[in-house]
């Protein structure tokens, strides 16, 4: 299975073009604080639909309040992509599982206290495959251009526990990269750079099955990697 992962795209995802493979995830911040509304929601949600995919998947940032508003009134803010908030999807024998909650930025949308965030980490399942959030666990690529680490403690305990073959986020952008460590494969597959520029191209990973267990294998990274 071909897994294209983006994130970070922040109103930029045209520029990405038109992609194709199994399954596109999309791990988050869509839009912009400043320029997040149902224009917005719209336009991805076209992008979404001219790509050439048989899933595809999303989660939400903290830059995407439009989401958090379209959520008030349905669970499935697209038409064109199923969005995963605390749920898990079943795809060709894949489980696949996405939160979109983010520590620290009180401000922004899907911003979760320490509580909340050790509540909502304890529903990720046990035999997810692919998990898909936005923000890093601690401690792995979660390192801002300021050199702070802003990774998620509690998501790094549970991520040790529940060990997916594929664990893919965003946020950060300054740690865009690859990181393997106990079995699971860890992608920052950030699009933009620390000034918002569009500068990377989506990564892809082949999730094969070895001893029933997926392994995720990294087939391309972006240009100059």
């Amino acid at each position: 299975m071909k897994i294209t992962i983006v994130s970070d795209t922040h109103c930029q995802h045209e520029r990405l073009g038109r992609l194709s493979g199994d399954v596109l995830i999309h791990c988050g911040d869509m839009f912009r604080l400043p320029r997040s509304g149902p224009k917005e929601l719209e336009s991805i949600d076209r992008w979404f639909g001219e790509q050439a995919f048989g899933l595809i998947l999303c989660t939400s940032g903290n830059h995407d309040r439009a989401l958090q508003e379209r959520l008030k009134v349905s669970d499935q803010p697209f038409r064109n992509a199923i969005f995963l908030q605390d749920r898990g999807y079943l795809y060709r024998g894949v489980t696949f599982y996405g939160a979109p909650w983010t520590p620290m930025l009180r401000s922004h949308a899907f911003f979760m206290d320490d509580p909340g965030l050790i509540e909502k980490w304890a529903k990720i399942p046990t035999g997810t495959d692919v998990l898909i959030t936005h923000t890093p666990p601690a401690h792995v690529l979660d390192v801002s251009s300021r050199g702070i680490s802003l990774g998620c403690e509690h998501l790094a305990a549970v991520v040790q526990t529940v060990a997916p073959s594929l664990h893919c986020f965003g946020h950060v952008h300054a740690s865009r990269g690859v990181h393997e460590a106990n079995g699971t494969r860890f992608v920052n597959a950030s699009s933009v750079n620390s000034q918002f520029e569009m500068v990377h191209e989506p990564y892809e990973i082949e999730l094969s099955s070895s001893n029933g267990r997926g392994v995720a294998k990294v087939l391309q990274r972006a240009t100059g990697e």
